[in-house]
């Protein structure tokens, strides 16, 4: 039974706690003996969890999760299906063992403990003199063991993980042998890995759906999964001919049953309506036998990743697809993480989109907001957190959007592989009003659509302002903006209604000032960087010393330069 608790004060420990935690520690140790002797039942039902994931590429760890906000609390049911003498399941900043939040369930060979323990920078576990991992029962099941407890957002515990909006990195490791103590494990040696989730999944009413509403599946068609690492995988599909427009009203995963640990995220994308058609392929998108012409299939339809559950468009909206003007071609791409290297797997998964013919009242819109894919934007080598932003001004909104506003219901935040946060916030009158996104743990490799805890509004003459943080601790030498893996981006698709004609909303620092940068930087150094109109900007960016002063200018020209807007429609046109 779960009781709430009531919050108290924050206050730090005294060292004298230590003693006490101890005594708590070993008797939730007994507890959890006892617990398990005790507890040989079924399974607890699946409803009191709504969100799951598999920890591990084998399924034998298998996470729930349900949210409290009155509470302010998680509570993990935890599934362990090979016990074997225990395990660690926890938290921390990237999904590194070290400096990490953990509960962590140990055998000396005779007797199980349980404990909330923490690990330093060296990666040596201690116990933590506050237990915030709050066992509440462990119970033996035909299919494994299963573990139940509880862990507040915010503990007050220096120690301890704050559990925010966005993304987090859940971290495990298996014991395979008896351990004498805590102390005595030995995390860098055992087997384990990371799995990433949005662990706050906002509290959302489900709309009420149409009763003519039809549903479509966009699936592979038995394919088989590469036996490597990594695999992105390209299948088009098409909808039948003379389409009529209706409106996506939610969608979700389908996922091969067997499969759930590989398939690590997918989208439907939309191709271009100026092609009449698009060839047919099924394979690696990577290939070099994939036509050219795939690469014009880039309006999102549908995207979800591992741990999301169905996506909700607002009862007032829908996605528009079908009809005169809309492609009749989608591309389905799917991400395989297949660590293992699985032979033979056979998958048909994807994406079942719920949509109608009965038009609801408002067109969804996806608008891009951040920084314009172009060179010019620039992060030196060798920085562990390095700010570009992206405006969407006054000046363009109050131009592009109705006077009524538009409403903002969900956001899919994007960077390249230097990605560690992004934000968007909403600035009214030069003061910052409200957060529309925030993800303080982004991961490059774990994008999904986010459904919003509340809708924004924008109102002409309101700033949507895109801030990335970097980290290029590991490059030798600048990183660009642009396309390529190893380039940069700073973007947040937002989806909102009712759907205007501005699809695009982004700057970068103006042109004329960045090479006023590389003049001055000439002047300062010794070396010669060649300022010759025929040498591209990421050369000229190659070419620079990256000393204290130039990386200083370079932050100082980003923060108050003349910024070049981008106000753009649809069809890359843009606002005068």
């Amino acid at each position: 039974r779960m009781q709430n608790s009531r919050s108290k004060p924050c206050s730090c420990p005294s060292l004298k706690l230590r003693e006490v935690a101890s005594m708590y520690f070993t008797m939730v140790a007994a507890f959890l003996v006892i617990l398990v002797v005790a507890l040989q039942g079924s399974a607890p039902r699946q409803s009191d969890f709504p969100y799951k994931v598999p920890l591990d590429p084998q399924g034998l760890l298998e996470l729930s999760w349900n949210v409290s906000y009155p509470e302010q609390a998680v509570h993990f049911q935890l599934l362990i299906r090979d016990p074997q003498f225990g395990l660690l399941f926890g938290m921390s900043d990237r999904g590194e063992l070290e400096n990490a939040d953990l509960a962590v369930l140990w055998s000396d060979g005779h007797s199980s403990y349980f404990g909330d323990a923490w690990s330093d920078a060296k990666g040596q576990l201690h116990m933590d003199s506050q237990q915030d991992f709050q066992l509440l029962w462990a119970r033996r099941a035909p299919e494994g063991l299963y573990l139940l407890f509880r862990r507040a957002f915010n503990t007050c515990d220096s120690k301890d993980y704050l559990i925010e909006d966005g993304t987090v990195h859940l971290i495990y490791g298996i014991l395979e042998k008896p351990v004498p103590s805590l102390q005595a494990i030995n995390i860098s040696a055992l087997p384990g890995g990371l799995q990433r989730v949005q662990l706050l999944k906002p509290n959302i009413s489900i709309p009420e759906l149409p009763s003519d509403m039809k549903t479509m599946e966009i699936t592979a068609p038995d394919v088989v999964i590469p036996s490597q690492e990594t695999t992105y995988w390209c299948y088009m599909a098409e909808l039948p001919e003379s389409f009529p427009k209706h409106h996506i009203v939610m969608y979700e995963p389908v996922v091969t049953v067997g499969n759930e640990a590989l398939v690590h995220h997918m989208e439907v994308f939309q191709c271009a309506a100026e092609f009449d058609s698009f060839p047919h392929y099924n394979g690696p998108c990577d290939s070099k036998m994939k036509p050219d012409r795939l690469n014009y299939c880039r309006h999102v339809l549908a995207a979800w990743a591992m741990g999301a559950q169905a996506f909700y468009y607002p009862e007032e909206a829908g996605l528009a697809f079908g009809g005169p003007g809309s492609s009749r071609y989608l591309r389905l791409e799917i991400h395989y993480h297949n660590p293992l290297v699985f032979k033979g797997r056979r998958d048909s998964s994807g994406i079942r989109l719920y949509y109608t013919a009965t038009l609801r009242p408002y067109d969804a819109g996806i608008m891009e907001l951040g920084l314009v894919y172009t060179p010019v934007m620039a992060i030196p080598p060798g920085e562990a957190n390095f700010i570009l932003t992206g405006y969407c001004t006054d000046k363009c909104t109050q131009l592009a959007l109705p006077a009524a506003g538009i409403r903002i219901f969900a956001s899919q935040l994007h960077t390249h592989l230097a990605g560690r946060k992004v934000v968007t916030v909403l600035s009214r009158d030069g003061r910052e009003r409200q957060v529309v996104n925030a993800d303080g743990h982004y991961s490059p490799h774990f994008q999904e659509i986010r459904m919003l805890k509340e809708v924004v509004a924008v109102f002409p003459g309101d700033e949507l302002i895109t801030t990335c943080t970097y980290n290029t601790e590991d490059r030798s030498r600048a990183t660009v903006g642009g396309f390529g893996i190893l380039e940069e981006m700073c973007v947040n698709y937002v989806h909102y209604y009712p759907q205007t004609q501005l699809e695009l909303c982004k700057s970068a620092v103006d042109p004329g000032y960045l090479h006023r940068y590389f003049n001055l930087v000439n002047r300062f150094n010794d070396e010669e960087i060649c300022m010759c109109p025929q040498v591209s900007v990421p050369q000229q960016f190659y070419s620079i010393p990256w000393n204290t002063f130039n990386r200083d200018v370079l932050k100082s020209l980003y923060g108050f330069a003349p910024i070049s807007m981008h106000c753009n429609k649809s069809s890359a046109i843009r606002f005068p």
